[in-house]
């Protein structure tokens, strides 16, 4: 199992011009790791960050987009991945982090917290797929999977953060979406 703030903390020292999409506490962790124009915050949409994620990188093929998702975020909208891997965006990668629980409400447990997210992706038309529980081994293969073409599905096994109150406040300014859209409009 990982330590999530490491882990982002990994991901921080490769990313360049990528799209980051996240929601909940991973952004909320991510804010404060790597806070740049390029961050798209999914606003009030537990499940759907995905989905935004998909939109993201079907209108900016010139850009990979990184989807960091949760366990029982993805549980909420787990149709999204037919619609990914049919799509096939060869510019997206879906991170799942998944810790077994509902962190952003209060850690209550998903239901069966032995998902096998990969094999869910793999069943719904992913050719790529990875499970990745060492941040050692993420460190190793996040090079490797930021060049691959996608659509890729990672599920990343965490442990839960803290259950400390978050403020999603500052993620929602609208000078963050305007950042957004003046960084995408000067291209890749």
């Amino acid at each position: 199992m990982m330590n999530r703030i490491k882990l982002l903390d990994v991901l921080k020292r490769h990313i360049t011009n990528e799209i980051v999409v996240s929601s909940y506490s991973t952004a909320t962790d991510w804010i404060e790791i790597n806070d740049r124009p390029l961050n798209y915050f999914s606003h009030g949409a537990m499940g759907l960050c995905s989905s935004h994620g998909l939109g993201l990188a079907l209108a900016r093929p010139e850009r990979k987009v990184l989807v960091l998702d949760g366990d029982g975020s993805l549980l909420m909208n787990l149709g999204t991945l037919v619609t990914l891997a049919v799509a096939a965006p060869k510019n997206f990668l879906h991170f799942v982090l998944q810790n077994g629980s509902y962190e952003a409400n209060g850690g209550h447990p998903i239901v069966n917290q032995q998902v096998d997210f990969c094999g869910i992706a793999k069943s719904s038309g992913f050719k790529t797929t990875h499970l990745i529980s060492e941040l050692s081994d993420f460190e190793a293969k996040l090079p490797k999977l930021l060049k691959e073409d996608g659509p890729a599905f990672i599920t990343l096994m965490v442990e839960q953060g803290p259950l400390t109150p978050r403020s999603y406040d500052e993620m929602y300014r609208p000078e963050r979406r305007a950042a957004l859209r003046r960084e995408l409009a000067k291209g890749a």
